[in-house]
């Protein structure tokens, strides 16, 4: 009951929204080691965290300033590498990939492709905050390496709700990825 009324309020479920179709392959409490496909991104570099204009720049891009003054859709997560600078991401929706993404009308923007790859996961809920987000991307590392499993690159923080959405029925997640297993 409450998961349908949680559903029926503004901004507390993202259905609507396209996310990444990703396979869990371990499961341990709020971790996860996931194996995620080839995603589109679309991104900018952020300069300040929330005061650049940075998520601006990402939605006017699918709000049509774009070569073919095409409309997308928003999806979930958004990604972020950093808590205060480092890039952030749009996941460009699959139908739109596989058909060919348009060209940022803004040089700031830039698309790219995410190879598939097994990555660890934690989801932690509260505001999305450099300080609860670095304090999320301490115990994923500190998990990963409890199990033996070796990362490489920077965490990447991913964040699923709007921005009115209380704290704690947010959905926020820090991934790493890890590397392959050897042969």
């Amino acid at each position: 009951m409450i998961t349908l009324l949680l559903s029926l309020l503004p901004g507390c479920s993202n259905s609507k929204y396209e996310t990444p179709d990703y396979k869990i392959v371990e499961k341990d409490g709020s971790f996860e080691i996931r194996d995620y496909p080839e995603l589109t991104l679309v991104s900018t570099q952020m300069q300040k965290r929330g005061e650049d204009g940075s998520f601006m720049k990402l939605f006017r891009f699918i709000s049509g300033r774009n070569e073919h003054s095409q409309k997308i859709s928003m999806t979930t997560p958004v990604l972020m590498t950093g808590t205060e600078s480092g890039t952030m991401s749009f996941i460009v929706p699959k139908t739109v990939a596989d058909q060919g993404v348009p060209t940022p009308s803004n040089p700031d923007v830039t698309v790219s492709k995410k190879p598939a790859g097994r990555y660890a996961a934690y989801q932690f809920s509260g505001p999305s905050k450099p300080a609860p987000s670095e304090a999320a991307a301490k115990k994923l590392l500190s998990w990963a390496l409890s199990k033996n499993l070796p990362t490489t690159g920077t965490p990447i923080f991913a964040y699923y709700n709007p921005p009115w959405t209380p704290g704690f029925m947010r959905r926020n997640e820090v991934l790493v990825r890890l590397m392959p297993a050897k042969p």
